[in-house]
Parts: structure tokens; sequence; C-alpha cells
């Protein structure tokens, strides 16, 4: 799901990862995040786990343990990664081993991983400093995958949303109508970056992408709660906040209430080739 950086009252330009005050603003309400935002396709997490030559999963910007917790169900042994420490607090409440620290600036101590995942979090990172962080630390034949919720809201819930982002952020240079386009749209610089910071690190095999449909049935509640937890709003006002909220639950009680919208998983993976 969208989560590209805002500052307050204005967005900042440049690229996600320069900007560290945004990427660690959602553990603010760690305990929301984590009930709030939707699982991973389970699709997706078998793929991982069938294709790797081992069982140990180092999860890079691991939040509150969401995907964490799908690997260890899988029967992995997953060690999570994450800057915030609000978040690690409720990732290890939750049942995830878990170190304060960038993926970038992170110290394994000698440890390497079967698999590295990195899930709604990759283009917080720098993609040629984390490419060469992930290198240190996977194991030949080892799977390196990044992953991004994404999904279309109804036109009259994305309308409601953009004229209310519009309205409460006069002046953002934030492109609000891109809520109203097609649901990977604006992850496609997102994957390029990424896979292209394999391809500059080198040693690993040519980046490829995965897709996942699925739909998400959410009611007014469930999606005004997971509304707060998006990278555009985390930092906004409390006043400025509800009267989005307010705006967008009205567009939710014209369609009854709730709403079902198609949703897709995309993914960013790359082997780790033998060294030479």
């Amino acid at each position: 799901m969208p989560t590209l950086p805002s500052e307050e009252p204005r967005p900042p330009t440049g690229e996600p990862h320069e900007h560290r005050q945004v990427a660690e603003s959602f553990g603010s309400d760690a305990e929301r995040y984590d009930r709030a935002r939707p699982r991973y396709p389970q699709a997706l997490v078998e793929r991982i786990v069938s294709g790797s030559p081992g069982p140990d999963v180092l999860d890079l910007g691991c939040g509150t343990g969401i995907a964490s917790r799908q690997f260890q169900a899988a029967g992995c042994t997953v060690l999570g990664v994450d800057p915030d420490a609000r978040m690690a607090r409720t990732a290890r409440r939750l049942g995830t081993e878990v170190e304060v620290a960038t993926a970038e600036a992170w110290d394994p101590a000698g440890r390497v991983f079967d698999t590295v995942v990195a899930a709604q979090s990759w283009h917080w990172v720098d993609p040629v400093a984390g490419a060469a962080a992930v290198r240190r630390v996977l194991r030949p034949g080892g799977r390196f995958a990044a992953f991004w919720n994404t999904f279309q809201l109804p036109a009259e819930v994305a309308r409601a949303t953009a004229a209310a982002c519009r309205r409460t952020m006069p002046g953002s240079p934030f492109d609000f109508e891109a809520m109203t386009r097609p649901t990977a749209d604006p992850y496609r610089p997102m994957l390029d970056k990424a896979a292209d910071g394999f391809r500059e690190v080198g040693g690993f095999e040519e980046p490829a992408e995965w897709s996942f449909g699925w739909k998400w049935s959410c009611t007014r509640d469930t999606w005004l709660d997971v509304m707060p937890t998006q990278g555009i709003l985390t930092r906004l006002p409390a006043d400025a906040l509800a009267s989005v909220l307010d705006e967008v639950g009205a567009a939710v009680d014209a369609l009854g209430g709730r709403f079902t919208m198609p949703c897709v998983t995309v993914a960013v993976t790359a082997l780790r080739t033998a060294p030479a």
C-alpha cells in the first residue's frame, strides 16, 4: 500500500530513503500499524520459502513483525532489523527477535542468512548501500525479496481522499491524483531502483519481478483505521487528520459502509550467486 514520504505540512522532494524522519514516523502508533495493515499473500511466502536453501530469514525494515510472523508460521527462524525502537518493541512483544538499526548500518557480526526479505520497506533503504548489505549476509543460492502491497481504491473513495488531502495540505507537491490511478503504478520507480541497486552491486542473478493478485474487503472502520498508518498521513496534525478521515468516511458511507478492492502484491527478487 502506498507509503510515500511526506513532510509536515509539505512532503519532501528527493528519494524516500533520504528522509529518515518520515521513514521512522510509523512507530508513533505501532499498535495501530500492526492491527490495521494487511498481511501478505501466503502464495508469496510459500514461493520464497520453498526455494530457500535453509530456514534462516533476515527481515530488513521489519516494523512490527507482520511479515516476520508469516515466515515464522511457515517454519522459518526470523531475525528482524528495524530503525524504530517503538516498532521493534511491538515486534518483540508479538514474538519476533529484533535488532534496532537501519539496513545500511546494521552490523551482522558475521551472521549469514538463507533468505533476506523487506516487506513494505525497501523504498526507505538506499538501493545501492542496501544491496551491498544484503550481499554481505546472504548465502550463495539464497534469495532476496522486497515486496509491497498495492491497492486500487473505489473511484468514489479515491476522489474523496485526493480532495481531502489537497484541501488539508494546500500547495503540497504530492500528486494526490495518483490515488485514483491503477494500483501498481506508483511502485514502478521503487521496483526499478531496487533492481538497479542489485545490478550495480553485483553478486546476484538478474533481478526478477513477481506479482500476486488478491481482494481486500474493508468496512468503514477498517479503512479509517488503516489510513493513519500511511506515509502521507503519519505526520499530519491530529485535527487535519480527523478532517481527512471524516471526508473519506462519508464517501465510504455512501457506498453502504464497506467496499472490496483489487490488490496486487508486487515483488522484486534476486538470487545470490556463488563468489567468483
